[in-house]
């Protein structure tokens, strides 16, 4: 069984918040080592999301072509990404060649199937922009709180759903001006609705789906007037081009596909791009979403923030369905959709505009990846929202971090290198080892079931309880004290806790890579070639007499009173 696995698309307009990478990237990310370790075949896919009007308002805003926009910005995000030890196979661009050419086929064969319509509908239009204006290129006063720079979709000050007639005294986001009026534009329209039957079985096969993606899904299919057909058009420059191959597509001239619609096929024009950088042909990427070329033994798993659920249970399947009835490719559907909600920062929403939160380039500049990656993992919103404080992070820096991992490494290697040299001491496990050794076994079966069904709240619960084994192991065998009268004794607590050290370790590194190599180079072991540990009464052996080390001292900083005061006051947008 292989695995592909996709992380949502993050928006091209800026840097991401921390809230936006554990909704998707990182759990991900973590998900992917874990497969990995065990020796899986596992391709992991992600891209920027460039086309829309945010990336055209961003584009103006920063006073360059929208297109070398994207292009910084993704660069910009891209160094983000591995700077966070984010393990891509391949990150593309939803502006690539290769996404064009998909998406234009794909509505190829929705066409062909019957699943696209032209309709004539309302928009706003500006006079001295000479365009018509989608919701966001609209702005004005919010009706519900007076917030002078609402949006013509939502108002970002307090939330509300907006329409752009809702506005008090709308003008163009572009130039300003208030010379709206409205006109009839045609756009192709997707039958969604002649989905439902067939999204509802579909739906129904996935028992073992979060009941969060599930309920999600469910609301958009039955609720009010169910699921509905919806544009897959835009006027606008910035785009996917509405056409068939090299010609016109007959009453779309000028216009370019909905960013919703063309965002989802980067996973598959991204894989394609993957496939090409390695000189494949293409059948190297159709393994992965075609049946009919192989990706039958392919798992399919998506995570994703709850509000990009919509499409990726419902828009984008029925785009893979409808090109299926035409194609026969058996373009592969997810099998796995990973949701979760939000994460939120002391109590209330991250916001670029008010500078409030933490955003990614923040975040390193202020502390190592592994530090961040660990709190938001371990905190991660599945079953409710989470609420990020630098009280928090401090208290699961110093206690899990710095004391409970941390300070037991630098208490065993200092002490095995002050008494026995940077080599691991003979001695042989007595029944307390071997009783530790079966606790141990226990924990590691649980890991690594909760990572299976990627449950990681509940995995990093049980990589506490393996990291806190060997605190109070020490506790026990107290080797500092037998040595004085049982130097045998100490010789087997020593080389007991080095092999934990390892094991501790590897367990690790989905939640802290950058920790997890430090520890093994330390241990002299190269972490490349090391798999998930699985008969732990084995592995427990690995490391034998004479085996040589380094002392780490101080694993992890501790994070004090002061700097997490100052840290909230500076994010705090006040």
């Amino acid at each position: 069984m292989r695995t592909l696995v996709t992380s949502a698309l993050p928006y091209i307009n800026g840097v991401k918040h921390l809230g936006n990478l554990i909704g998707s990237l990182l759990p991900a990310d973590a998900y992917v080592r874990f497969l990995r370790a065990q020796g899986q075949e596992v391709l992991y896919i992600c891209a920027t999301d460039e086309h829309g009007t945010p990336a055209e308002l961003a584009a103006r805003d920063a006073k360059i072509d929208v297109a070398e926009y994207c292009r910084n910005m993704w660069q910009v995000q891209s160094k983000l990404i591995s700077d966070f030890d984010i393990d891509l196979d391949y990150f593309g661009r939803s502006s690539s060649n290769r996404n064009h050419q998909l998406t234009q086929y794909f509505a190829e064969q929705l066409e062909v199937a019957g699943y696209l319509e032209a309709i004539d509908e309302d928009q706003v239009y500006c006079i001295s922009d000479d365009r018509f204006l989608p919701d966001r290129y609209i702005i004005g006063t919010c009706p519900n709180c007076g917030f002078d720079r609402a949006r013509g979709d939502q108002c970002e000050e307090c939330t509300k759903q907006l329409d752009p007639a809702d506005l008090i005294d709308p003008r163009s986001a572009i130039s300003g001006a208030t010379d709206l009026e409205v006109r009839s534009t045609r756009h192709l329209h997707m039958k969604q609705s002649l989905f439902v039957e067939k999204l509802d079985r579909w739906i129904s096969t996935k028992t073992d789906w979060p009941v969060l993606t599930t309920s999600i899904a469910k609301k958009w299919l039955h609720d009010g007037d169910g699921l509905q057909d919806r544009s897959i058009t835009r006027d606008l420059d910035w785009g996917v081009p509405v056409r068939h191959g090299d010609s016109e597509w007959v009453g779309m001239e000028g216009k370019v596909f909905y960013v919703w619609f063309d965002a989802p096929i980067s996973y598959i024009a991204a894989t394609a791009e993957w496939s090409d950088s390695l000189g494949q042909p293409d059948s190297g990427w159709q393994r992965w979403w075609m049946e009919q070329q192989g990706a039958g033994d392919v798992r399919y798993v998506q995570f994703m923030g709850k509000d990009n659920v919509p499409f990726h249970t419902l828009s984008f399947p029925c785009t893979l369905i409808g090109a299926n009835e035409v194609d026969g490719n058996g373009w592969k559907l997810v099998d796995y959709l990973k949701s979760t909600n939000w994460l939120v920062y002391e109590g209330g929403k991250f916001s670029t505009s008010q500078k409030r939160g933490v955003f990614m380039d923040q975040a390193l500049d202020l502390l190592p990846s592994d530090y961040w990656r660990w709190w938001l993992l371990s905190n991660i919103p599945e079953g409710a929202d989470s609420n990020f404080t630098w009280e928090s992070l401090q208290t699961s820096t110093n206690k899990d971090l710095a004391d409970t991992l941390g300070n037991f490494i630098s208490r065993v290697t200092k002490f095995c290198s002050s008494k026995y040299g940077d080599k691991s001491p003979d001695g042989t496990y007595t029944s307390l080892e071997l009783e530790y050794i079966e606790e141990l076994s226990d924990l590691a079966k649980s890991y690594a079931e909760y990572w299976e069904s990627i449950e990681i709240r509940k995995a990093s619960n049980e990589l506490r309880k393996i990291w806190a084994i060997g605190n109070r192991y020490l506790q026990i065998s107290e080797p500092w004290k037998t040595i004085k009268t049982d130097n045998e004794a100490a010789k087997t607590a020593v080389r007991f806790c080095l092999n934990l050290i390892r094991i501790q370790a590897l367990f690790s590194a989905p939640f802290i890579p950058n920790a997890s190599k430090q520890i093994l180079s330390s241990m002299g072991i190269d972490s490349e070639k090391e798999s998930w540990p699985t008969s732990i009464s084995e592995e427990m052996m690995r490391i034998k007499p004479d085996h040589s080390f380094t002392v780490i001292d101080q694993l992890f900083s501790k994070l004090d009173d002061e700097f997490c005061e100052r840290m909230r006051t500076k994010f705090s947008g006040a």
